[in-house]
């Protein structure tokens, strides 16, 4: 199934959905052998990791690149080792990094090397001598993520076949950064003419300040016109006492595992195939990337399997960016994995109701908060995978959060929700919080002048209309009390945030309880609800379809483009920055808006469907590099006007917002109701052919496919019925 996404010689993400990543954001020996550019486990960043050298009569042989290919799980490369023509095979599984040789003698003369796979870590951040391990050594080290929480990082070198010697020797460093050169070990200088390595792991010295090197060595011997074979792996995790216990690791890591999970990976999830190759593109590179990034439990704060945000830094679960996976998930077979990014913040819910913002692998210093659509995720959920028990087992914690954020942010009762720092939004640097505080771009986490943001207003209103839902079932006492709550907010949207005289939506500043007039993507939100009216449908036309505001060559823009501080190039008051939302289309964004589109064009306007079919066009061919269908990727942010992605950042396969859920529930039509049926109603996308098959609604097997003007819906594996593309067909279970 992998085969949906074509070979590219332009990636090397590896991983296996369990917390081990590699996905250096700027690699600077991406095509020295081995791995020794950092790896991230959980948020710890690891390096170097460890390189392969092959040495012959005492001296390693020239290596050079000549070729490398990607797909999901595996990097494959080409190296020329001197007479030998070396195929290495990478690949992250089993909590270890494996590194797969194959050696081509294309001579007529037997060729002896010895393989080393050695490598060289901090001295001083070594917490145990090094030690054999069942033939291979084991040591562990010290680390600190950016929060400067310490953890330490169990090591296993191993090699295979088995390794003939060992070595480890300590060293003065001699540079800040060491390349994978063996002739600049402590090995080269003392070679045997054996290719053994002396044995010893007892590390002397006056001082632990330098470089441990450690070494593993065996000799292969390719005889003419043959190949031999060798592995090497380096196994990382949490040191035993910092870790529950888990199912022991494989013993032999290997390549082929690698590819046989990714495969069983792909062949669960649901088919897609479109006429449209950036939809079908997209479609398996965003599972490839929910894998990649995907968590399963057996760090102490991870006890269900959840997702993370990105790699590098990103590699935790995070609020802002869980909402985007709840939506994802829901179409995957199993709810466990979509439910347990929910479980995994209710889990670690603070005493004042409030969610963390980030969960750490083994600690929860140092994290923020950020705003996070949770109503309106677990009712799309629900509505995929109904469930009486986890609607109750959810809905305190999701009560307490509701409580705490009226009574923290709305603590004047007006049914709108404060904003306390840009940070917290997720959307740093735009006009709407220098509108009530000049100060704004300059204040830290501690905030600053609050503003009423129509985005999290909108949020609460979700939240409070799903609490009323469950609160029925659960709770039927709190259901009239989350009913008043949400109608006060909606109140509160209506009549303070609609700015009719401008035809949009607004913050609002509490100092004077006006409407700020600011023009931000986030003003469309409220088109998520069931909160607008003609009039104003009329007005998100007049704003979002106008080339001088929100419809650039690549919509939506962050900020209208008329706004006074609008930079389409990631500058904010003439400084680039990492994170500017004064301009950049953020994928975030996009994919509220595309929902918000989406549900005006099904209750208000179908005339528009064209119009959000080249919105979602333009969406999807944004996400690739130089516009090839083949080379899909996932960045942060993105230029209006070209397209082009913050590549600057080095963060591709960013999990910040949701697609597969836009081409299933719009392209595809699929509209849940739970166990009471399914709605197909496809939009006029101009899309001309589409399958979707192994999508589950409450149990059911679907299969939905489109062909020109009309669609056809099977539910397992019978005909249900066929309609016109544009218009509701509506199936009971």
């Amino acid at each position: 199934m992998s085969a949906r996404l074509p070979p590219r010689p332009d990636k090397w993400y590896l991983g296996n959905g369990d917390g081990l990543l590699w996905a250096p954001p700027f690699p600077q020996w991406l095509e020295a052998a081995g791995f020794w550019d950092e790896a991230h486990l959980y948020q710890y960043a690891v390096r170097p990791l460890f390189t392969v050298s092959l040495v012959a009569d005492g001296a390693p042989l020239p290596t050079r690149p000549s070729r490398r290919s990607w797909r999901p799980g595996v990097l494959t490369l080409a190296h020329i080792a001197g007479p030998l023509r070396a195929t290495e095979t990478r690949a992250v599984v089993g909590g270890a990094l494996v590194s797969e040789w194959a050696l081509a003698n294309r001579g007529r003369r037997p060729v002896v090397v010895d393989a080393v796979a050695w490598t060289a870590v901090d001295g001083e951040a070594l917490r145990r001598d090094v030690r054999a391990d069942g033939g291979a050594l084991a040591w562990d080290l010290a680390v600190r993520d950016r929060q400067g929480h310490e953890a330490l990082i169990a090591h296993r070198l191993a090699l295979t076949p088995a390794a003939q010697s060992v070595a480890a020797v300590r060293a003065e460093a001699s540079s800040p950064t060491l390349p994978p050169r063996f002739d600049l070990t402590p090995f080269y200088d003392g070679w045997r003419r054996s290719g053994r390595l002396d044995g010893r792991l007892a590390l002397a010295g006056i001082a632990e300040r330098g470089l441990v090197f450690v070494a593993l060595q065996r000799r292969v011997r390719v005889p003419p016109g043959g190949v031999a074979r060798f592995s090497v792996s380096l196994a990382l995790a949490l040191a035993a006492e910092q870790r529950p216990s888990r199912p022991s690791r494989p013993s032999r890591p290997s390549v082929a595992g690698a590819r046989a999970s990714w495969d069983r990976f792909f062949a669960s999830v649901p088919s897609f195939r479109c006429s449209d190759p950036y939809l079908e593109r997209h479609w398996w590179h965003r599972w490839y990337g929910l894998r990649l990034n995907g968590l399963t439990p057996g760090a102490p704060n991870y006890r269900y399997p959840t997702v993370c945000e990105g790699p590098a830094y990103f590699h935790v679960p995070i609020t802002y960016s869980a909402q985007c996976h709840l939506r994802e998930l829901r179409w995957y077979g199993d709810p466990d994995w979509a439910r347990g990014v929910l479980r995994t913040f209710l889990d670690h819910q603070q005493a004042d109701g409030s969610f963390h913002g980030r969960i750490y692998a083994d600690h929860l210093v140092g994290t923020d908060f950020y705003h996070a659509d949770w109503g309106g995720t677990l009712l799309a959920l629900d509505a995929v995978h109904p469930d009486a028990a986890f609607r109750a087992e959810v809905y305190p914690g999701l009560a307490r959060y509701a409580t705490w954020l009226a009574e923290s942010r709305d603590g004047d009762g007006t049914g709108m929700i404060d904003i306390v720092n840009h940070y917290e939004t997720g959307q740093e640097y735009m006009s709407r919080y220098q509108a009530v505080d000049p100060m704004a771009d300059r204040r830290g986490w501690q905030g600053g002048v609050p503003l009423k943001g129509i985005d999290v207003t909108v949020y609460a209103y979700r939240l409070f209309r799903a609490l009323e839902h469950l609160a029925a079932e659960v709770r039927p006492e709190e259901a009239d009390a989350w009913r008043r709550q949400a109608e006060a907010t909606a109140r509160a949207i209506r009549a303070r945030m609609w700015d009719a005289a401008a035809g949009m939506f607004s913050d609002v500043d509490p100092a004077t309880g006006s409407r700020t007039g600011v023009k931000a993507a986030v003003c469309f939100y409220p088109y998520l609800t069931d909160l607008v009216d003609a009039p104003q449908v009329a007005a998100l036309g007049r704003h979002l379809f106008d080339r001088r505001e929100f419809w650039t060559p690549y919509p939506v823009p962050s900020s209208s483009v008329d706004d006074p501080l609008f930079d389409p190039d990631a500058r904010w008051r003439g400084r680039r920055h990492n994170c500017p939302w004064n301009g950049r289309v953020w994928p975030m964004t996009n994919a509220h808006v595309i929902e918000a589109l989406a549900r005006v064009v099904r209750a208000h306007r179908p005339d528009w469907a064209p119009r959000l079919g080249q919105l979602l066009g333009r969406f999807a061919r944004m996400m690739t590099f130089g516009g090839d269908a083949d080379r899909p990727n996932g960045f942060e942010h993105y230029h209006p006007f070209t397209g082009r992605a913050c590549e600057y950042r080095g963060i591709d396969d960013y999990q910040h917002s949701w697609l597969n859920d836009l081409i299933v529930s719009h392209v595809m039509g699929v509209q849940p109701h739970g166990a009471t049926g399914v709605t197909i109603h496809p939009l006029r996308l101009r899309v001309s052919r589409a399958a979707l098959d192994g999508v589950t609604v409450a149990g059911h097997r679907l299969t939905v496919r489109l062909l020109g003007p009309r669609f056809s819906l099977s539910v397992d594996g019978r005909r249900a019925g066929t309609g016109r593309v544009g218009e509701p067909l509506t199936v009971a279970f």
